[in-house]
């Protein structure tokens, strides 16, 4: 039995292949195609546009993002066990799919961008997500505006949540500062367990973000040394916890009172502190 595309029932394939989802891997696969087709609706419109996917297993999600149009799909992924169903999608959309067998932590996507606009679509293994997803904040080459138009990336809810956080959220942390100083992001719609193959122990999130076209000058590396030493000991007034970096001398020369804690700082006073190390 054929789906909408043409293309036999992921769980077909997934038995088919033997694919059965390794933890090692942070594998949850997504088997509901008019899910993987409402993820890659919530990335806006995808005609002409090359799409990065991070471990796309069996398929389901590089599929949706095809059937809507995408120009190209270039999915990075370890498991050389699912490489013969990609396959079978590559021939489906003639010229369309490029698959690396490869670590995306070791990738250099901005290096694979074509001309063009590229978007990030990825229900991200989870246990390399949240790197993943720094690594796209904070490109190594310094690049920004980045390569990429936007990013609609699958979480665990908990790292959405602090994604998306802003100053005095229980979630606020090192990863709201950094992604709230360098791209707008929103929290699309939640996932429930029962969705993936296994189901894992928590909800997941679908996360858009946009980069910010100029965000607050600041050194990136300073700004990292600064959130870290503040959320380090974030119980701790700011006086305190950032006395490896300066403590109160700092605080007062950036204008903030050293008796706050790193939790109620917007992301420009963390800038501030940052630009006056």
């Amino acid at each position: 039995m054929a789906t909408l595309d043409g293309l036999p029932p992921l769980r077909d394939v997934i038995q088919r292949h033997g694919l059965d989802a390794k933890k090692a891997l942070g594998q949850n696969f997504l088997l509901d195609l008019n899910l993987t087709q409402k993820i890659a609706r919530s990335a806006g419109p995808l005609d002409g546009v090359t799409v990065f996917e991070v471990g796309p297993g069996p398929g389901g999600l590089t599929r949706a993002i095809l059937s809507l149009g995408a120009k190209r799909v270039i999915a990075v992924e370890r498991d050389s066990r699912c490489l013969p169903a990609l396959a079978e999608i590559g021939k489906h959309y003639p010229g369309r799919l490029e698959v690396i067998e490869g670590d995306a932590l070791k990738t250099d996507f901005s290096a694979l961008a074509p001309e063009g606009p590229v978007k990030i679509i990825a229900n991200l293994p989870y246990n390399v997500g949240t790197q993943l997803l720094i690594n796209w904040l904070l490109p190594e080459n310094g690049q920004w505006p980045p390569f990429w138009e936007s990013l609609t990336l699958m979480f665990q809810k908990e790292v959405g949540l602090r994604i998306v956080a802003d100053e005095d959220d229980d979630h606020y942390g090192r990863l709201g500062v950094l992604a709230g100083w360098r791209t707008d992001s929103h929290m699309v719609f939640d996932v429930p367990p029962q969705a993936f193959t296994p189901p894992p122990k928590v909800t997941s999130t679908v996360v858009h973000l946009i980069p910010r076209t100029n965000p607050l000058p600041c050194e990136v590396g300073k700004l990292e040394r600064v959130t870290q030493a503040a959320f380090g000991q974030r119980r701790k007034m700011l006086r305190q916890s950032l006395k490896p970096v300066g403590g109160e001398a700092l605080l007062v020369k950036a204008g903030i009172d050293p008796a706050r804690r790193a939790e109620t700082l917007s992301v420009e006073e963390f800038v501030r502190l940052a630009n006056s190390l």
